[in-house]
């Protein structure tokens, strides 16, 4: 049998994160040749995750302007894209969850009659606005997907209520929890958590466009709030480079907040290490909900809707939106009750046993030596 050509697209930091493990294990087998191409959708923060998990590219699309819409990065990747398709013919392209970049990637696959595999296939909100553009991303590339990669059963039953064939649907787990296990480190320390000591850290992430404005002003004020109140509570936030949400930290925290500590964006093993030192996880991040629970860390996810509705199911998650009161006095009731703190932290993860990439070119290969897709 010729070897297999997969070629593995993405752009943003989040996706480079989980397809890192699935790309080593590519290259690992002798009958597949990887193929990387990267679209630098969001340029810096990507960077970051290729040097901290040494991925190698082969095509970087370079696509990233300050201040470019979703329609630019969709066109771009629509017009460059090709090209490289033409070039390699790959067998199969991998797309990883709900990006511009992944929904592009898709379409241009359809339009080349390129096999597609869906990663992270088939979670939902079913409001086309919550997250977005996410959502819509997703469920359009569910529709154009071949082979969907989905990490929960969960997951799968909502592609098989969409009509997806069963046996082009595999649960697999999810590919973050690989990740971890390639960044995690007991011995780790960083001068930030030196200068914390012995205070329980909050770990902080807040970037989704619908939080923007007052929505985002709402977590703020509770996260003020949280350390006024609980002497031995810290909060460290590694704040997006998005100047909008900046203005608005600047606004409500000031320059020199005590005991918030707001830092430049950590690379991937890092902010790993941190998720892992941390008492409990505040989100408005996806991926997030996926690896914190792994680690036996509580996450309050600050959205009204979250298409990770297997942790809230599991306890390991609690969903409390924007509003200021909702979200300190969830903060307030772990911070005060043990026993819900450990209900949380004690709870079973749904996202699979860090062996997901293995499990995703099993099935690649099987499928492919089967002869079994067209």
């Amino acid at each position: 049998m010729n070897d297999i050509k997969v070629m593995t697209v993405f752009g943003t930091r989040p996706e480079a994160i989980k397809v890192a493990p699935l790309i080593k294990e590519l290259e690992k087998r002798e009958n597949i040749k990887s193929i990387v191409c990267v679209t630098a959708q969001h340029r810096e923060m990507l960077d970051q995750v290729i040097e901290t998990f040494n991925i190698n590219v082969d095509y970087d699309l370079d696509i990233m302007e300050k201040g470019q819409s979703l329609n630019d990065i969709t066109c771009k990747i629509l017009n460059k894209l090709p090209l490289i398709l033409n070039k390699e013919n790959p067998n199969i392209i991998l797309v990883h969850g709900d990006t511009t970049t992944t929904l592009a990637t898709s379409l241009t696959a359809f339009y080349n009659k390129t096999l597609v595999g869906h990663i992270e296939a088939g979670l939902r909100t079913y409001d086309k606005y919550s997250p977005f553009p996410e959502e819509l991303n997703r469920q359009l590339t569910g529709i154009i997907a071949d082979m969907h990669f989905a990490p929960t059963n969960l997951a799968r039953k909502n592609l098989i209520s969409e009509g997806k064939p069963n046996n082009n649907i595999f649960v697999t787990g999810n590919t973050a929890i690989d990740a971890l296990k390639m960044t995690i480190k007991e011995n780790y320390n960083h001068p930030i958590i030196d200068e914390i000591g012995n205070d329980r850290m909050i770990l902080l992430t807040s970037h989704r466009r619908e939080n923007l404005g007052k929505p985002m002003k709402n977590i703020f004020r509770a996260i003020k709030r949280i350390v006024d109140d609980f002497e031995d509570v810290q909060i460290v936030y590694p704040i997006h480079l998005n100047p909008k949400i900046r203005t608005i930290a600047d606004e409500i925290f000031g320059k020199f907040p005590e005991k918030i500590h707001i830092i430049e964006p950590l690379d991937v093993a890092d902010f790993h290490n941190f998720l892992n030192k941390s008492y409990m996880i505040m989100t408005d991040s996806g991926g997030i909900q996926e690896e914190a629970p792994s680690l036996g860390k509580p996450v309050l996810v600050l959205r009204d809707k979250t298409e990770r509705t297997e942790g809230i199911e599991a306890k390991t998650l609690k969903l409390v939106g924007t509003n200021e009161d909702r979200i300190y006095n969830s903060v307030s009731d772990l911070l005060i009750n043990k026993d819900n703190y450990v209900q949380m932290s004690k709870a079973s993860n749904p996202y699979g046993d860090g062996n997901a990439s293995k499990y995703i070119v099993d099935i690649i290969i099987k499928k492919f030596n089967c002869k079994y897709l067209n």
